[in-house]
């Protein structure tokens, strides 16, 4: 059981500014291509990263962070044996993903690579 990464994920009206204050200030290249679908960054250091996306109508304004393992399955199991309600899995995106939330409110979610079958 080991954790790989994070992501900072924050959805909201001013994406854009932290875009630009990432890309252009801080000088962070942006992996993420503009579409008019969805807008905002996705700022990549190692196995971890931090995503900016404009809200929309399937993305309500939210900060959350998901946590990148190694084995999805196993690592929620230890959460909910420490008395955590975790829901899940789904699988989305070639990953398997398990939700929660951080004592402050904030959605969490505990995420490993699948193989598609």
């Amino acid at each position: 059981m080991k954790v790989l990464g994070y992501r900072y994920v924050t959805v909201s009206k001013d994406n854009m500014d932290m875009v630009n204050f990432f890309e252009n200030t801080l000088g962070i290249p942006n992996s993420w291509e503009q579409s008019e679908d969805y807008q905002g960054g996705v700022f990549k250091a190692g196995d971890s990263w931090l995503e900016f996306w404009k809200t929309s109508e399937g993305m309500p304004e939210m900060t959350m962070l998901q946590v990148i393992v190694d084995d999805a399955d196993e690592y929620a199991e230890y959460v909910k044996s420490n008395g955590v309600e975790v829901q899940g899995p789904m699988k989305e995106h070639g990953e398997k993903m398990y939700s929660l939330t951080a004592p402050n409110g904030m959605p969490v979610t505990i995420q490993s690579s699948v193989t598609m079958d």
